[in-house]
């Protein structure tokens, strides 16, 4: 479902990234082998199937994955907190046990003691008419809530890059939506790996990554359609070989 909104109208990013040569294996698997990007637009989206390498290509961006050979490196400097990730599932990221503490997490690097954070995660959430959320159990929430509280935590700390990661999968339609319009918002850099086209089809750029390998790279429209395509081709001759199975 395409939104009005056109995020790729937003602010010029400040910084971007450089992924150059990039080698990286898991035990006997090749990832990536070799695999150069620059990523500088505002708004890029990222799609392919499952197992292309999005998770992994986030993973190194924030460090948490370290290549074999090659480097990733965030132009105009390391300055911690530079990039933030949602991942796919909110329990890998969510720590505190309650929506307000987990909001002050991210802002303590900024100095704040944990009452001042906390204060300000309560203002943060009272803005945006979440006032009942501050002393909830993150375990009352839904799925997509809890996905919300991680997007939330996201804007608090307020990071130069934002990466995310399948961030719609959780959501119902008016959730999408909202998200769509923050995303739409925000001054930062953001990447967006999706399965859910129409999020990342009117961007100005889009990554299609097919087994470690930069497939498709350009406007949304043009990758985004060649990807479908791709797809088409290959369930159709999956149903050929299933029928040629069972003759």
């Amino acid at each position: 479902m395409p939104f009005p909104d056109r995020p790729d109208a937003a602010p010029t990013a400040p910084s971007g990234i450089a992924i150059e040569n990039v080698c990286l294996r898991r035990g006997n698997t090749r990832v990536f082998d070799g695999l150069s990007l620059r990523l500088a637009e505002p708004r890029i989206g990222l799609i392919g199937d499952n197992g292309s390498g999005k998770t992994s290509l986030f993973r190194l961006i924030c460090a948490l994955d370290v290549p074999q050979a090659g480097v990733v490196r965030i132009v105009g400097g390391h300055k911690p907190g530079r990039v933030g990730m949602l991942f796919q599932n909110p329990d890998d990221q969510i720590i505190f046990p309650t929506v307000q503490e987990e909001l002050a997490l991210g802002l303590q690097p900024q100095g704040l003691s944990r009452r001042e954070a906390a204060a300000r995660a309560r203002t943060f959430l009272a803005e945006r008419g979440l006032s009942a959320w501050a002393t909830r159990a993150i375990s009352t929430l839904s799925q997509g809530q809890r996905q919300h509280v991680c997007w939330l935590a996201l804007l608090i700390a307020s990071p130069d890059i934002l990466l995310l990661d399948e961030p719609f999968a959780s959501l119902d339609l008016p959730g999408q939506a909202l998200l769509h319009a923050d995303m739409a918002r925000v001054g930062q850099q953001v990447i967006v790996s999706t399965h859910v086209l129409s999020h990342v089809r009117d961007y100005a750029r889009v990554v299609w990554l097919d087994q470690g390998h930069v497939r498709g790279d350009g406007p949304g429209r043009e990758v985004c359609a060649a990807y479908e395509a791709d797809v088409s081709v290959r369930a159709a001759a999956g149903r050929k070989t299933e029928a040629a199975v069972h003759a």
